[in-house]
């Protein structure tokens, strides 16, 4: 009994750490297919701005535009500016100023972030901008005080201008940022996809894991039962036949 009790617990130790193994290999995989996506996002935004109503425009949704750089002329609304505060930031906050184009289109743009609650102003007259467009950020909860918001949610933005307004927003780069007076934000990159054969891999590591410790819980019962009923046997409970295979064939 002594020698089955220590098969078991071996087989269990043995099915553990197979699948310790293989649960890491794919835990592994799936960073790799992470890190693809977030380098993916970072080349998008790095490749040269195109003009900002090629992939945008007032009353439409935008298809292929989150997360590259655009460009764009317009006149900034500093009457219409907001403030977000920053999580885990207390006293900064992203500055939030529209600009209006031409044809009249409001574009919200992040122009920074600020320490305390009078950012430097934003430059009059027309101004040459670019920036990574991203969509609306998820709405806020709790309450913020009069001139700032939660976050820039867009359809709560919707209702505080009323001129028409692209479906996302603009983060200004660093340079433009600090050209400002203002600290660089980081801009919330949407997800890219990483290589399908890499997270492929990463479930196929699980399953694996999953069998070889389903493996050793089934053989470590096998012998168990298979034991139990040698005893038996020997007890003259049950019959040689209704033994079944050797343990010992098993071990």
């Amino acid at each position: 009994m002594v020698r089955t009790r220590i098969q078991q617990v071996a087989l269990l130790l043995v099915g553990l750490v197979l699948a310790g193994v293989m649960i890491g290999l794919g835990l592994w995989q799936m960073q790799v297919f992470q890190d693809q996506g977030q380098h993916g996002a970072v080349a998008r935004m790095n490749e040269p701005a195109v003009p900002l109503v090629s992939v945008a425009q007032a009353g439409q949704q935008i298809t292929d535009g989150y997360g590259r750089t655009v460009a764009f002329t317009g006149t900034y609304v500093p009457e219409e500016q907001l403030l977000i505060p920053v999580d885990g930031r207390p006293g900064t906050f992203r500055v939030l100023t529209p600009l209006r184009t031409a044809d009249g289109t409001l574009v919200p743009v992040i122009r920074g972030e600020s320490t305390g609650t009078t950012p430097p102003p934003a430059p009059t007259g027309a101004v040459d901008q670019r920036g990574v467009l991203l969509a609306s950020d998820a709405q806020a909860t709790g309450s913020v005080p009069d001139g700032q918001i939660g976050s820039v949610y867009l359809p709560v933005l919707v209702q505080r201008w009323p001129d028409p307004m692209i479906a996302g927003y603009v983060t200004l780069p660093d340079d433009l940022a600090t050209g400002q007076g203002l600290q660089p934000a980081t801009p919330n990159l949407p997800s890219g996809r990483g290589s399908v054969q890499n997270f492929g891999y990463a479930l196929q590591w699980w399953v694996f894991a999953a069998c070889a410790l389903g493996f050793a819980i089934y053989l470590a019962g096998h012998l168990g039962r298979a034991a139990d009923r040698r005893r038996l046997a020997d007890l003259g409970l049950i019959t040689q036949d209704e033994i079944g295979p050797d343990p010992d064939r098993m071990s």
